[in-house]
């Protein structure tokens, strides 16, 4: 069963889609991170076990939505055509959980690297995805459900 969904949510996409992913970017920029704390290394006392702790955080937030998603029979894949509206459970407090579950394992790793100087590159990543990734889903969940798009997205913020 959740081979026959990962196959029909990915069917149109193409590699260029599996590249440009948040979670590759996440990467790239905790990679940046990375460097940074090996040129400026700033700790903070108990930043492996903070660090430690958001990450875990993220991919638990990450976890829950996407499989709130997979419940709704709806993709969490950005490039893909929205199947449902998903508005309870972690969406009813953000319309994109998973993207809050990316920044939080983003400013773990950040931390936990004692890259505290860096940490302004999680604000970058946060308008990269929004631009990037955000608003064109946005876009098309708004032409898909329409009036209850705007009802949701008046009621709900983009990230908390």
């Amino acid at each position: 069963m959740l081979k026959d969904y990962i196959r029909d949510i990915t069917r149109d996409l193409t590699t260029r889609h599996f590249i440009d992913l948040p979670p590759v970017w996440m990467m790239l920029f905790a990679a940046l991170g990375w460097v940074v704390s090996r040129l400026w290394p700033i700790a903070v006392p108990g930043g492996a076990a903070i660090g430690g702790a958001l990450v875990v955080a993220g991919l638990a937030v990450m976890g829950v939505a996407a499989l709130q998603m997979i419940a709704c029979k709806t993709t969490f894949i950005p490039h893909c055509a929205p199947g449902a509206l998903v508005t309870n459970g972690a969406f009813r407090l953000s319309r994109n959980p998973i993207y809050v579950g990316d920044v939080l394992v983003l400013t773990g790793i950040l931390i936990g690297a004692d890259a505290l100087i860096a940490l302004p590159l999680v604000l970058a990543f946060m308008a990269l995805i929004t631009h990037r990734f955000i608003k064109p889903e946005e876009a098309r969940i708004a032409a898909a459900f329409g009036d209850q798009w705007a009802a949701y997205a008046a009621r709900t913020r983009r990230w908390l």
